[in-house]
């Protein structure tokens, strides 16, 4: 009996060190995955970037589950370049709502973007990251992530 009790005491102990291991376990894992180059992914989709940020105003549910986290080659005119931290973002605007499309490219990709200017014609190949609307200022606001420079015009 007195060995039974030692046990039931050392129980909740055990069980928040199981718990605890698999925390950092999950937490690890995330932190080191590494994600194949966009370049070397076949696009799931190859669209021109109005009507794509049309798609998101229109049905912006049925468009975020067609898009999100799919590889999708983007082809338009860039409206602005955005220096973020150690890296350039691309923006794609439409003129007439104001909803936006922004590309994030991956750290080896980088350097493609020295080589931007607005109103440059471009293909972009990146994983989307889906879309949000703004009820502030009323647009969409399309993320891409681990984009690359496909071609440019």
């Amino acid at each position: 009996m007195f060995y039974h009790k030692k046990f039931l005491r050392k129980k909740p102990l055990v069980f928040s060190a199981l718990v605890l291991l698999t925390g950092v376990s999950v937490i690890v894992y995330y932190f080191t995955l590494k994600f194949e180059d966009s370049a070397s992914l076949k696009p799931d989709y190859n669209v021109d970037v109005t009507p794509f940020i049309s798609e998101f105003s229109e049905n912006q549910i049925a468009s975020n589950k067609k898009y999100t986290e799919k590889i999708i080659a983007l082809t338009g005119r860039i409206s602005t370049l955005e220096q973020a931290d150690t890296t350039v973002n691309v923006k794609f605007v439409d003129s007439l709502t104001g909803s936006y499309l922004i590309c994030a490219f991956q750290q080896q990709h980088v350097g493609e973007t020295s080589a931007l200017q607005t109103g440059d014609s471009v293909t972009i190949k990146g994983s989307c990251s889906g879309g949000i609307y703004s009820n502030i200022l009323e647009t969409n606001a399309i993320f891409f992530k681990r984009c690359m420079l496909e071609k440019k015009y």
